[in-house]
């Protein structure tokens, strides 16, 4: 690994979306979001819905994740999402079918813990379509 990096590798079920030496990732967590560097404490979260934002020298790639989880190590973060897009590549289309089905959760949800993903990922996807 090179000096000052933490590696990072994202995946959904379709595809690898990111996999390299990064120098920081901030993931949505369960409980806010958090910020990942080299040496950083072992811990599993969950991912609420929102964009993972993945540092490498000047540039930011960001990643929409969905029904996620981190598992981070000193030197390491992997991203497991049901759901993922890279920010840069989501269309319309895609937005507005996943805003739809995020409202169809919303209105099928059974508990609290429900409604409250269904809320965050509304919240989320109304911000990236504006």
């Amino acid at each position: 690994m090179a000096e000052g990096k933490v590696a990072f590798e994202l995946v959904s079920p379709e595809r690898l979306l990111v996999s390299q030496p990064v120098d920081m990732v901030v993931v949505p967590g369960g409980e806010g979001d958090f910020g990942v560097l080299p040496g950083h404490a072992p811990l599993i979260s969950t991912l609420r819905p929102g964009v993972v934002d993945v540092v490498l020298g000047g540039s930011k790639a960001r990643v929409f994740v969905r029904e996620a989880f981190a598992q981070v190590a000193p030197e390491r973060v992997t991203g497991l999402a049901e759901k993922a897009y890279d920010v840069a590549e989501l269309t319309g289309a895609t937005l507005s079918a996943e805003l739809s089905k995020a409202e169809a959760d919303l209105a099928s949800a059974k508990d609290d813990a429900a409604r409250l993903t269904a809320n965050q990922a509304i919240e989320s996807l109304s911000a990236l379509k504006a």
